[in-house]
Order: C-alpha cells, then structure tokens, then sequence
C-alpha cells in the first residue's frame, strides 16, 4: 500500500484537476481520440453523469487529485449490460507510484459488488505504459482494431484489453447501480486499492 495516497469517490468539485491530468493527452497525444479538451463544466458533467450508475474514483496525494479511474457502459444494447468500459489517468508527476494499480483494483472491487462480469481497456498505440498497466491489473489483449482513428497527421491502432471480473453465471444477477451500493462495500473497494 502506497503511504500518502487516498483513494475516494470523485465529485464534480474535482472536475478541474481531472481536466488538467486529462489535458495533455487530448493536447500532445493520440492516446485519446478527442481533439479539444473539454471544459471544467464538462468534465463535471460528465462524472455527474455517471456516478449515479457507474464508479469514478480518485487518488488523492496531500490534498492533490493524483489520478482517476471510472468505468461507463461497454455498449448500449440490453444483453450488454454485465460489460463496463474502464479507464485510468494518472498526473505525469505521479507516475511510478503505483497509483493506477491501486486505482484499477479499488475500481475492481467496486464493479465485483455490482455484479459487473468484465472489464474492457480500449488503448490507443503505442502506448507501453498503459499496456504495462493493463496488463499487471490481470487483463489480456481480446481485439486489434487497425487504423481505427486519425489524429495529429496519422493513423492509430486501438486495442482492446479484457479482464474478466466476475463469474459468467447461466443466470447472471443484475448489475447493481453504484448509487444503490452501500457505503461500507465502497468503503471495502477503496481500502483494497
């Protein structure tokens, strides 16, 4: 366990410095495939949008939002429901510290109890680092998607990496909304990061 990091759920007052680890990558890098960085009022909009459903947590290191992780819907379609999409930043000045691990496991923890069955990494290459990441979290490459976006005068590759994280049940329980978990089974998650 990293000392000086804690993990919590993110709210919309944490909107500006998810923003400001988020920026270079849409600015400087093809990691992600938006092309302008999205304003504090977005950003908050967006982890509005989807606490209600789905986990978005932070690392914080003396006051400091260090890096996030959240997970989002996999695909519209009913029968994917048990599917989740994750992602995880980490402020360039934090890296090395084993932040995103502890994002992904608490992130992990968390979509367990909501009775989420996997996980999806969508990577834009190259990218060693996050396939580093991806990788020493448990998941494994499913899907090379070829020239799936064009940024900055190229063409880039998407992988998809996988991490099954929960039981493929004949029957599968419903996924449970991240509002309706009970405090103490967050609370659980976020220490298991």
């Amino acid at each position: 366990m990293n000392t000086g990091v804690t993990l919590r759920v993110a709210s919309a007052a944490d909107a500006a410095a998810i923003r400001d680890i988020y920026a270079p990558h849409v600015e400087h890098a093809a990691v992600s495939f938006e092309t302008e960085v999205p304003s504090v009022a977005a950003m908050a909009a967006r982890i509005a949008k989807l606490l209600p459903t789905h986990p978005w947590l932070v690392a914080v290191v003396d006051d400091r939002v260090a890096g996030y992780a959240y997970a989002g819907p996999h695909r519209e379609r009913a029968a994917y429901r048990w599917s989740v999409e994750v992602t995880a930043y980490v402020h360039a000045q934090f890296h090395g510290r084993g932040i995103g691990k502890r994002l992904y496991a608490a992130l992990r923890a968390v979509l367990q109890a909501q009775n989420y069955v996997n996980a999806y990494g969508i990577i834009t290459l190259p990218n060693a680092a996050s396939i580093a990441l991806h990788e020493a979290c448990g998941f494994h490459r499913c899907a090379l998607f070829r020239h799936a976006g064009y940024k900055f005068g190229a063409w880039h590759d998407v992988v998809w990496w996988q991490s099954q994280i929960g039981e493929p049940a004949s029957v599968p329980a419903e996924p449970i909304a991240f509002a309706q978990l009970d405090g103490e089974t967050i609370a659980q998650a976020l220490i298991a990061g």
